[in-house]
């Protein structure tokens, strides 16, 4: 028996240390939103019963080439697309492609890797959030977060497609999307804007001015994701209101998807607003919309989970 349980430690131990070891290039600035179990906002959203964590910034450039170097040697299922190569007026894209099918390979235009990334279909941000699901490297696009059938660029559930329970790391829901923006947990209220504010942005060029945004053609291109440094949400998220609209789960008709947080095209500064709700066609990879990803929290520390494993391996001793 003691050896029963030494060496159920010891497998534990070592699980324990290959799953806290980094596994590939693509890792994420979390913000845990807690506060769980708060109310909805007076438009009916908002409202998540768990605590998650959701990427501080919206997935990047430099992010989604990695997934495409590991994922599209061929790209069968579209995760690219042209317009990403030009990052001039018309395009603003951010990635090149080089090579032939079955063996591209793709890199971050220079100056524009840490710009989030656009063109990207619901469905691409569903393979990607897959991908991080799976471990990355070889991991599977088509099931993990999600379970997408066809083996095709549009899967032929996509329009019904939902999230998987167990999931690890996944799109953001419309809920915890809008929570993240626009909760405040001091005052347990929402905020009208995303920025933590409740009077309407000012689209600006970055810096640290409070509740400024890369909107209404402001600037004229994308930004850097977190380059207006005053303007987190009360949690520490960055460009909920600007830069690109960002794909989420919710259904919004029988043909699309949602959309939350404005762009840096034409539009006015109004979009980042709490009571502002955009959508799509989930097929759609448009300049100005790319997506940022939630996840389950990390345990506190594995001497707590070793802690659990410990007290299993003693209950099993004393059933013997």
């Amino acid at each position: 028996m003691r050896r029963f349980t030494l060496t159920l430690i010891s497998f534990f131990a070592s699980a324990l240390w290959l799953s806290s070891a980094p596994a590939s290039a693509v890792t994420f600035d979390w913000v845990t939103v807690g506060n769980p179990g708060n109310a909805a906002d007076t438009t009916g959203f908002g409202s998540v019963a768990d605590t998650y964590r959701i990427s501080r910034y919206e997935v990047t450039n430099a992010q989604y080439a990695e997934f495409l170097n590991a994922k599209a040697a061929s790209d069968t299922l579209g995760l690219y697309h042209s317009s990403m190569a030009s990052g001039s007026t018309g395009s603003w894209g951010g990635i090149t492609r080089s090579g032939s099918a079955g063996s591209y390979t793709y890199s971050p235009i220079a100056g524009r890797e840490n710009m989030p990334v656009n063109w990207v279909s619901f469905y691409g941000s569903l393979r990607f959030t897959n991908w991080l699901h799976n471990g990355q490297g070889s991991g599977d696009t088509e099931t993990g977060a999600y379970t997408l059938l066809g083996g095709t660029e549009t899967p032929s559930n996509g329009l019904t497609v939902t999230r998987n329970a167990g999931a690890t790391i996944f799109l953001t829901s419309e809920d915890e999307w809008y929570k993240a923006a626009y909760y405040d947990p001091v005052t347990a209220s929402f905020f009208d804007y995303p920025a933590g504010s409740d009077t309407q942005t000012t689209c600006a060029s970055p810096g640290g001015t409070p509740n400024t945004a890369n909107c209404d053609f402001e600037v004229g291109d994308l930004t850097a994701v977190g380059s207006y440094t005053g303007s987190a949400s009360p949690y520490g998220t960055f460009d909920q209101g600007g830069n690109v609209w960002e794909w989420n789960e919710a259904i919004v008709s029988t043909s699309t998807r949602g959309l939350r947080g404005w762009s840096f095209l034409l539009g006015g500064p109004s979009g980042p607003a709490a009571s502002y709700r955009g959508f799509d066609g989930p097929s759609s990879e448009i300049i100005n919309v790319g997506f940022r990803v939630a996840s389950i929290p990390e345990p506190g520390t594995g001497l707590l989970v070793l802690t659990g494993l410990l007290g299993l391996a003693g209950s099993r001793r004393r059933c013997f």
